[in-house]
């Protein structure tokens, strides 16, 4: 996203006058939800000066800066005392656009998963995939029944990973927080013991991971 990541965290890059950022935590607010942690490093201040403690939100939001970038999921490990989270959590990533992504139906499905009493069953994450986009066209992870899967199954749909998701702490039990770490591998070793599911998700996502994308989402949405 240079230049314009030069001088401004991509999570706060606007569409229709509003950050990106800005649209998920009205769309979270709306579903109920009142706590909120945001991870950053890159001008990561400037998130907290724009956003400041979510009174504007109806949220409550704390922050968790990372000194250097942690990765997804060493950013989730670092940020997990503040989420104070025993069961599942939402995680959505700060560089996509979904407006009108149904965060009720992921809560309710959060409910659901909680209903698990075997530990060793229990599903250590829910991904929500999409379509694959023109710049992803060979997608992420196949999709079968609510089965998600590294290898291709008998009738499974390779999807691409949306950002959103569902996670339960016991996936992140053997990192160390302040250490970088991917979430793929994780993800990839869950998968292998059956013990990652998700669903397909059809509405409006983009990965607004270029200016140009960022102009036509801009232009779309006038």
């Amino acid at each position: 996203m240079r230049p314009l990541t030069d001088v401004m965290p991509k999570p706060l890059l606007e569409i229709q006058g509003k950050s990106l950022l800005s649209w998920h935590l009205e769309a979270l607010a709306k579903a109920g939800i009142t706590r909120v942690v945001i991870n950053h490093a890159w001008l990561g201040t400037k998130i907290e000066d724009a956003l400041g403690d979510g009174s504007q939100f109806g949220l409550e939001i704390q922050y968790s800066p990372e000194a250097i970038a942690l990765e997804t999921a060493g950013g989730i490990c670092q940020a997990l005392p503040l989420l104070e989270a025993e069961g599942y959590f939402l995680v959505i990533n700060g560089d996509v656009f979904c407006p009108n992504f149904p965060i009720q139906h992921l809560i309710d499905q959060a409910a659901n998963l909680s209903e698990i009493t075997d530990s060793k069953k229990r599903p250590l994450a829910h991904l929500i995939l999409v379509p694959n986009p023109i710049q992803h066209p060979n997608g992420d992870f196949y999709l079968q029944g609510n089965q998600v899967s590294e290898d291709a199954l008998v009738g499974a749909e390779k999807l691409t990973f949306s950002g959103i998701g569902l996670y339960h702490p016991d996936l992140l039990h053997h990192l160390v927080r302040g250490k970088p770490a991917k979430l793929a591998p994780l993800l990839r070793a869950a998968m292998v013991e059956n013990r990652v599911t998700g669903e397909k998700y059809s509405g409006s996502w983009h990965d607004v991971g270029t200016p140009q994308r960022l102009n036509e989402l801009n232009a779309a949405y006038e």
